[in-house]
């Protein structure tokens, strides 16, 4: 129970009658869903109006970096609110310059010019638009295994089944298989080896599709959605070669990984790589006003000095967004939210998750960094079956559903997709609430373990 709520059925009841009425739910089918109707969160739970408390373990969908209801990021909303609600994205503005300059004093290399959008899919679908006019080019290249998000250009470009709806084929992008040992599309039996078969790969596809055809190569640093498979050491950097040798525009999409996920500012630190083009969203104010964007480098912002950007939105920069933005990355210094995510993954979402695997069967491989992991589920860990098929539906999916169903029984909210559960709390999580959620992990992995062979 929560004790600063009193449980309200009647209302929760109200609240999902009208939801079910009007609410039309993305990636869902309308009649196959069951809302959960949320009465309130604080810090990393969230709790329903019958007074069930979960200890979310998804960060909303990986963007309340510093939690729900953080008191200093709601109050300069509110003061934010009551000197400029809004304003037009062509003035200067006091909170969006603010929020510009330090992200930018946080991005790696000279990405010091900020565009500002409303999302990441919306910053993936600019920063496109950025590569080519830049480079004169059309082609884009793109992983498997990633997601971009659901604007036309950011979902062709997304490498898992929610492209299949949307892909029309024509859009110029190409995809290609990045790294990942666990399930390597190259015979690899090193990191080693999959890193060098892996830009081996990428190389034939640039000759192949042309390389003075192909203006940029989008990946996510770490992909997220699609499985958090760091990248092996190397890889980013031999992309980083290959753009320069061929005149691509790299851009690396943090959206999900940026703003203290792995335990740095930006994934890319950990890789030593600046992009041309880096696109963030989610941690940048954790979610509480729709806030993303584009860092440009020099070289990319030089071609628009005397020419102008075709593109724009209306919110570009929001006041009350930008001031979210502000005081979230001021939290994120004063409370040191990124040096706890760092340490909490080290010392104790990494080693737990090590001992979950050491006794749970249906664990085929733990990945990540920071506060950023994943738990390959299999039925088989020699031959490395998934839990459940790709892309599984109905009763193909059950043993996720019945492990899910598991997490919330006791009190966790988890992350799934697919075979996977991701461990991903808030960075400012604290140890107790880390090994809670293990706790309910350990249980819900025993019902996982009964699909095992």
């Amino acid at each position: 129970m929560t004790p600063h709520f009193t449980p309200d059925p009647a209302k929760g009841a109200a609240v999902k009658a009208a939801d079910r009425a009007h609410v039309f739910h993305s990636w869902s089918a309308q009649g196959l869903i069951d809302p959960l109707a949320v009465a309130g969160a604080e810090g990393s739970y969230f709790w329903d109006y019958e007074g069930n408390r979960y200890l979310d373990f998804t960060s909303g969908l990986v963007f309340t970096n510093i939690g729900y209801q953080h008191p200093t990021v709601v109050q300069a909303i509110q003061e934010q609110a009551a000197s400029m609600t809004t304003f037009a994205p062509a003035f200067a503005v006091e909170a969006r310059s603010e929020a510009a300059r330090l992200i930018a004093s946080r991005t790696p290399g000279d990405l010091d010019k900020i565009f500002f959008t409303n999302g990441g899919a919306e910053a993936v679908e600019n920063a496109v638009r950025m590569a080519r006019l830049h480079t004169g080019r059309h082609k884009v290249l793109a992983a498997y295994r990633s997601y971009h998000g659901a604007t036309n250009t950011a979902i062709n470009l997304t490498g898992d089944p929610r492209r299949w709806a949307s892909d029309n084929g024509s859009s110029g992008t190409v995809h290609f298989w990045a790294p990942f040992l666990y399930r390597s599309a190259f015979y690899a039996s090193t990191e080693e080896e999959e890193c060098a078969r892996a830009l081996q790969h990428l190389e034939d596809t640039i000759a192949f599709e042309g390389p003075a055809s192909v203006a940029a190569i989008v990946l996510e640093t770490v992909p997220g959605t699609a499985g958090i498979m760091t990248p092996p050491p190397g890889y980013l950097q031999g992309v980083r070669e290959i753009c320069d040798r061929y005149g691509i525009v790299f851009v690396l999409d943090e959206v999900m990984a940026g703003f203290g996920r792995t335990g740095k500012w930006f994934a890319a630190e950990h890789f030593d790589v600046v992009p041309d083009l880096m696109t963030f969203a989610k941690g940048v104010n954790s979610g509480y006003v729709p806030l993303g964007g584009v860092a440009i480098s020099g070289k990319i912002a030089e071609t628009f000095e005397k020419r102008p950007f075709p593109g724009g939105l209306t919110y570009s920069g929001h006041p009350l967004a930008c001031a979210a933005a502000v005081a979230t990355i001021q939290v994120m210094e004063d409370e040191k939210v990124v040096e706890n995510a760092a340490h909490i993954g080290a010392t104790v979402i990494e080693p737990g998750l090590r001992d979950l695997a050491e006794r749970h069967p249906s664990i085929g491989e733990v990945r990540g960094t920071g506060m950023f992991w994943a738990l390959e589920l299999v039925r088989d860990r020699e031959s490395r079956e998934p839990l459940v098929p790709y892309n599984a539906t109905g009763a193909d999916a059950a043993p996720m559903a019945a492990f899910g169903a598991a997490c919330k029984k006791n009190g966790l909210w988890p992350f799934i997709n697919m075979n996977r559960t991701h461990v991903v709390p808030a960075c400012n999580v604290s140890e107790a609430e880390a090994k809670e959620g293990l706790a309910a992990l350990d249980v819900a992995l025993s019902v996982a373990d009964e699909y095992t062979v």
